[in-house]
């Protein structure tokens, strides 16, 4: 499957933003999906997944009740809302699939990566 994210930007503290993440191929819908960051100089961290179904989602703490993730199968997309967002935020964010097993916040767990896009916000 081949990832291909969007909707990066720069805005300010408190704004948001929200992230697409479109996938190619017919089996979309049977991968759990997840979105990570990196910032510079700082190792790629989880930020939010959803299983296969929708029907299940994960969030790392920092973004807990400020992002929001969720798929559209039928249109083989996911999408991270991002509301209140902070400085911190700033990072290059990434869509990636998982093919087996349960939702994970282990990067090395997810098997294919989109290309990221960069989301940056100003104080």
């Amino acid at each position: 499957v081949q990832l291909q994210a969007s909707g990066g930007g720069l805005v300010q503290a408190g704004g948001s933003l929200r992230l697409s993440c479109v996938a190619s191929g017919r089996t979309f819908s049977t991968y759990n999906m997840g979105w990570l960051r990196q910032a510079p100089g700082k190792e790629r961290e989880f930020v939010a997944a959803i299983r296969w179904s929708g029907g299940r989602t994960y969030y790392a703490d920092s973004v807990k009740g400020r992002f929001t993730i969720s798929r559209d199968n039928a249109k083989n997309t996911v999408y991270l809302q991002m509301n209140i967002l902070k400085p911190e935020d700033t990072a290059v964010y990434y869509c990636a699939a998982q093919s087996y097993g349960t939702i994970s916040s282990q990067d090395f767990q997810y098997d294919y990566w989109g290309q990221g896009t960069q989301v940056t916000v100003s104080s």
